[in-house]
C-alpha cells in the first residue's frame, strides 16, 4: 500500500500526544483550566504540637502516637506535621492535656479522658468505665453504633474534636504488696488508680490516688501508696512494678479496654481542609488497629517476662469481683441521676453494651473458654515444653 502522509499526521494526533491532549481536554472543562487552581491554591503547611499522657519510655503508648502522627505526614506528602511530647515536656501529664487542648494551648492532645472524670464524669466513656466494653465491643460502639457522635457532642461543647487513635486492651488489676484474698484486705489500701475505676475502689474502702505515669514506680517503691495499675503486662513489665510490689493481680475490671483519643482544638479542627479533616480520621483509624494488633502480639510475652522476674500471678476472689461489679453499676445509675451529661450518654451505652454481649456471650466466649481451657489441660509438660522451644 502506497505511503499516505495524511494518515502518519492523522495517527500522531490520536496515538502520540495522548497525554497531553488528556490534560487539555481536563484543563478545559468548566472553562479555565483545572490545574491552575491546584498549583496556585496548594493544601497549607500545618505544624501542631501534640503532648502525650505517657513519657517517652512508655514505648508501645508512644509507637501510636508517632505511628499516628507519620501517617498524616506522608498523606499529606509533609505539608501536615504533628510533633509529639512525652507527659511533662510541655504540658503536664493527667487532665491538664485535655485542658491544654480545650483551651487551645496546644494543637491537639494525645491522652485518656478519664483523667478528667472531676469535670464531669462524662469523660469516661471516651476511655474506659468499670465493667464496660471489651476492644471489640468499644470499637463497635464508637465506629458503628453512634458512640463517637455522642462523645463529639460532648467534647465539642468543651472545645475539642475526639479521635480515637489506639487501645491498649484488656488492663491487668495492678501490683500489690500483700495478696488480696477478700474485701478486708482492701480496706485502707492507698492505690493508684484513675477514672470511674477509683470511684468504685473507694467504695469498696480503697483510698485512690491520682499519681502520673512517670511517677507511679517511686511512689510505690517508698511506700506512699499499697498498690498500683497502670496497664497491660507488656507495659507493666517496662515499668518495674513488679520489683516493690510483688503480686500481679488479673482482671483489670475498671479497663477491659482504654481508648486513646487525639484531642483535637475545636477551631484548629474547624479550620483545616476538608481533606485535611478526612485524613486525620482515617490516620487515626488505621493506628488504632495497628495498636490493638500491637498488644495483642507483645502482651503474653509481659506476663512470661514479669512471672521469670519473680511476680505472683493472682487472680480477684469472685466476692472481691461481685461487690466490684454491684457497686459499678450503683455508680452509674447515680451518676445518671446527677450529671446531665453522664446522663444524656449512659443509656445508649448501657443499651450497646447489653446487645453486643449477646452474641459475644453466645458465640465468641463459648469458643474461646472452651478452647482456652482444653489447651490449657492438654499443655505439655514443662520439659517437653522447653523440647519444643
Amino acid at each position: 500500500m502506497p505511503h499516505d502522509p495524511r494518515m502518519t499526521r492523522k495517527a500522531l494526533r490520536f496515538s502520540l500526544p495522548l497525554t497531553r491532549r488528556k490534560a487539555m481536554a481536563l484543563g478545559t472543562i468548566g472553562g479555565a483550566a483545572l490545574a491552575a487552581p491546584a498549583l496556585a491554591n496548594p493544601l497549607p503547611q500545618v505544624n501542631w504540637r501534640m503532648p502525650m499522657f505517657v513519657p517517652r519510655t512508655a514505648d508501645a503508648v508512644v509507637e501510636a502516637a508517632t505511628d499516628f502522627t507519620r501517617r498524616v505526614s506522608e498523606a499529606t506528602e509533609g505539608r501536615f506535621r504533628i510533633q509529639p511530647f512525652g507527659a511533662g515536656e510541655i504540658v503536664p501529664s493527667g487532665a491538664a492535656l485535655l485542658d491544654a487542648a480545650e483551651t487551645g494551648t496546644v494543637e491537639c492532645a494525645f491522652t485518656l479522658s478519664y483523667y478528667s472524670i472531676g469535670k464531669d464524669p462524662a469523660y469516661a466513656f471516651g476511655s474506659a468505665l468499670p465493667f464496660g466494653f471489651n476492644t471489640r465491643g468499644q470499637a463497635a460502639w464508637l465506629f458503628r453504633a453512634g458512640g463517637l457522635e455522642l462523645l463529639n457532642a460532648f467534647f465539642n461543647a468543651r472545645g475539642t474534636h475526639a479521635l480515637p487513635v489506639g487501645n491498649s486492651t484488656a488492663q491487668m488489676g495492678g501490683f500489690f504488696r500483700k495478696e488480696i484474698n477478700s474485701l478486708d484486705d482492701l480496706k485502707g489500701l492507698k492505690m493508684r488508680i484513675p477514672g470511674l475505676g477509683g470511684t468504685v475502689m473507694a467504695k469498696l474502702g480503697v483510698i485512690p490516688q491520682q499519681i502520673a505515669p512517670g511517677d507511679i514506680y517511686a511512689a510505690l517503691e517508698r511506700g506512699a501508696i499499697d498498690a498500683a495499675e497502670w496497664a497491660g503486662p507488656y507495659d507493666d513489665f517496662r515499668f518495674g512494678l513488679h520489683r516493690v510490689a510483688p503480686y500481679y493481680y488479673a482482671p483489670g475490671w475498671w479497663e477491659a479496654q482504654a481508648t486513646i483519643m487525639a484531642f483535637v482544638h475545636k477551631p484548629h479542627w474547624d479550620a483545616l481542609p476538608k481533606l485535611y479533616q478526612s485524613i486525620l480520621q482515617t490516620c487515626a483509624t488505621a493506628t488504632w488497629t495497628s495498636h490493638v494488633a500491637h498488644y495483642d502480639a507483645i502482651n503474653s510475652g509481659g506476663i512470661r517476662q514479669i512471672v521469670a522476674a519473680g511476680a505472683r500471678v493472682r487472680f480477684f476472689p469472685k466476692s472481691v469481683l461481685d461487690a466490684a461489679y454491684e457497686a459499678s453499676f450503683e455508680t452509674f445509675e447515680a451518676l445518671h441521676r446527677t450529671s446531665p451529661d453522664f446522663a444524656r450518654i449512659y443509656p445508649h451505652w448501657r443499651r450497646f453494651l447489653d446487645e453486643h454481649e449477646l452474641y459475644a456471650r453466645i458465640g465468641e466466649a463459648s469458643y474461646d473458654h472452651y478452647v482456652h481451657s482444653h489447651r490449657h489441660a492438654a499443655a505439655p509438660s514443662s520439659k517437653a515444653r522447653a523440647q519444643l522451644e
